[in-house]
């Protein structure tokens, strides 16, 4: 949490001062692997969601002046990301440019690991497959409330939604991932 006061009294900061880039920096540095994540729940592709991480960050960069400071930065910046992903899935390139298939990143296993471990892996390997199988409303969902812990409340404001609409999802997210999961 220090971190995140951190790059909040340096927006502050950068706006008194105007240096935008070291601003950028420090939210690049502090936000850059979470919004990477974020990217990657939504398109499955190692280098689109770099891509689109890189976009964002840029589109980050060209509307600070219009970060008012009334959410918090993260909750700013996830907004940014999501809808950022929204235009992409609705884009023409992401409906008609088939890209080559790609492996899921993983840790990878070591001669070393126990049986236990390997047992866990594949079944991490299998839950992330079946949550990368659900609509992007589902996912989306999943990935803020268990990958990113943030409250239903928080979800609703970064999804535009409603609590209640968030509560549904979730339900019903959880309601496919064990019907996929029992297959």
């Amino acid at each position: 949490m220090e971190g995140v006061k951190a790059v909040e009294e340096l927006i502050i900061d950068g706006f008194l001062s105007e240096d935008k880039e070291l601003l950028m920096d420090e939210i690049m540095n502090q936000y850059g692997q979470e919004i990477l994540q974020l990217t990657y729940s939504y398109v499955n592709n190692k280098a689109i969601a770099e891509d689109l991480t890189q976009d964002i960050f840029v589109k980050c960069y060209k509307s600070l002046h219009t970060y008012s400071g009334k959410s918090k930065l993260r909750t700013w910046l996830w907004r940014i990301a999501i809808n950022h992903c929204k235009d992409f899935h609705r884009s023409w390139y992401n409906k008609n440019v088939i890209i080559a298939g790609e492996e899921m990143p993983s840790n990878g296993s070591k001669k070393e690991l126990v049986e236990q471990t390997v047992i866990q892996k594949e079944e991490d390997d299998e839950l992330i497959s079946a949550i990368m199988t659900l609509s992007i409303k589902y996912r989306e969902v999943i990935y803020l409330f268990y990958y990113e812990e943030m409250s239903l409340k928080e979800i609703a404001v970064v999804t535009e939604t409603g609590i209640n609409t968030v509560k549904t999802r979730l339900r019903r997210a959880k309601e496919l991932l064990k019907e996929r999961l029992e297959e």
